[in-house]
């Protein structure tokens, strides 16, 4: 009687071990699907929209929403992006929306670059320019010659020039287009976070050469201010589109009659985040040989190596 009854016992016990566990998955579901649909609103994204962002089907996200939807990580990890959060706002168990670092963190997103600039300096006591030693990054579009110029410039001021995609590539062991296609979107952005930690551990004086894209994210073009005297390298849109397909590349226009609008439409979105760069050097209408000398000039004049 008495092996019996520890039985059952020990029967209800796990019942209740599984039963809180659902609970606390059921909980888990809607707390993410519910968050999800709040920061779609507060961004103002249709539901579409976001499933072209993300590559999620409508039909998951709305499951998602209603707290339905079982989505895995690798899933919630594209949602995640598309609505430009981390994934552990829409996971954890405190609510990002009362949460004061949050707010922070989104009054500093919408702030001038002054008031940024202070707030990095209120919460760095380390002086900004011994950070940023000796190191000038030219960011931009592709296309608006960072790379060419960042190498002829290396030459000419003698000092070490690195492009931070063949880190990327070193690291990863193969070229970033397979990169991108082995490890998504989310695995190069976190590999191109490393190899800026890398570089940035490594050289005191440098120049170098990122991609355009970089500044869509939040936490590594932080870093990047940071560490580095910044340059934006900039061109007319038509000059972006024709300097990329002199390099052999037809991929931007091949098939895809509105690819010019698309280039324009990512110059202004990312516009004000280029702006934050300590300087500017146009590219438009000029030989390499004339931006050259406006680089060296400027890097000469400031005094950043």
């Amino acid at each position: 009687m008495t092996e019996i009854t520890n039985f059952r016992g020990e029967a209800q016990a796990q019942t209740q071990v599984a039963g809180e566990a659902e609970r606390l998955t059921d909980d888990l579901i809607a707390r993410v699907g519910e968050r999800v649909r709040r920061a779609r609103d507060r961004k103002g994204i249709p539901r579409r929209v976001l499933s072209e962002k993300s590559g999620v089907s409508p039909r998951y996200l709305a499951q998602l929403e209603a707290g339905e939807g079982n989505i895995s990580i690798a899933l919630l990890q594209k949602v995640a992006h598309a609505l430009d959060h981390k994934i552990e706002w829409l996971v954890g168990e405190d609510d990002p929306w009362t949460s004061d670092a949050l707010r922070i963190a989104d009054l500093y997103r919408t702030a001038n670059a002054d008031v940024q600039a202070a707030v990095r300096a209120t919460l760095s006591p380390e002086p900004v320019t011994e950070k940023r030693a000796h190191r000038v990054c030219l960011i931009g579009l592709r296309g608006a010659g960072k790379s060419t110029l960042g190498r002829r410039a290396g030459q000419a001021l003698g000092i070490p020039f690195v492009e931070l995609n063949r880190e990327i590539e070193e690291q990863a062991g193969m070229p970033v287009d397979e990169v991108m296609a082995f490890y998504g979107q989310e695995g190069y952005r976190r590999l191109e976070a490393q190899a800026l930690s890398r570089v940035i551990a490594t050289h005191d004086t440098m120049i170098l050469a990122v991609a355009g894209g970089i500044v869509a994210e939040p936490e590594t073009y932080n870093r990047l201010l940071t560490h580095f005297h910044t340059i934006w390298v900039k061109a007319t849109p038509a000059e972006h589109m024709a300097r990329v397909r002199e390099q052999g590349d037809e991929r931007p226009m091949a098939g895809n009659p509105e690819a010019m609008e698309q280039l324009k439409s990512i110059l202004t979105s990312r516009e004000a985040l280029y702006e934050k760069a300590e300087e500017n050097l146009d590219t438009s209408g000029k030989t390499e040989d004339e931006s050259l000398a406006e680089l060296t000039a400027l890097v000469r004049a400031r005094g950043l190596v």
